[in-house]
């Protein structure tokens, strides 16, 4: 008797949660939510005049290593980079733009290289081998080589002259169209 007591308890128990669950009563239960919680502040708003006119896309693999006297800690990296070439607008003074009769002269300031960095999200460890603790250290310091030589390989590729030669391309028809003047640029 006792048995076919809380067997008839278990039976209306099982029943009651089914209902409620096809009622909706018990939807989320035993799931977990994900709350997220952030406390940004917008430290600092800085003007920015720097015209972005050629970018570099770079595919490298590099081999970084550090011989020590006791082993010889090596990373291989396949890295994927890229380096902007820009002209900064805000170095234009009034003085750099000559008028002279049906044309302007307009001397703008030197091509930079913006930004150079590395593409984390598609550059990969291939292989590394090191025997010292401080991996994160050696891995850092490959990354950070890297990135030097994604700069040196935009510099030899002639970014500042395709920089030069894209602001020409695209700031000499749009000046000349504002000033309806004939327009030189010189660097």
């Amino acid at each position: 008797m006792k048995y076919l007591i809380l067997t008839f308890i278990a039976v209306v128990v099982l029943f009651l949660a089914w209902q409620a669950h096809s009622l909706g009563f018990l939807a989320g239960f035993g799931q977990t939510q994900k709350i997220d919680i952030h406390n940004i502040v917008l430290e600092k708003v800085e003007d920015l005049g720097k015209l972005e006119l050629v970018k570099y896309t770079f595919r490298d693999v590099y081999e970084h290593k550090e011989v020590g006297t006791l082993s010889t800690d090596r990373v291989v990296l396949i890295i994927a980079g890229e380096a902007v070439g820009c002209v900064d607008l805000k170095k234009i003074k009034k003085t750099d733009i000559v008028e002279r009769n049906d044309s302007l002269i307009v001397s703008m300031p030197k091509p930079e290289i913006c930004y150079y960095k590395i593409d984390q999200k598609n550059s990969r460890v291939y292989d590394s081998f090191y025997l010292t603790t401080n991996s994160a250290n050696l891995f850092a310091r490959a990354y950070k080589e890297a990135e030097k030589a994604i700069k040196k390989t935009a510099e030899q590729s002639n970014i500042l002259e395709q920089t030069q030669i894209n602001a020409k391309q695209l700031l000499k028809p749009l000046f000349e169209q504002i000033s309806k003047k004939k327009v030189l640029i010189k660097w």
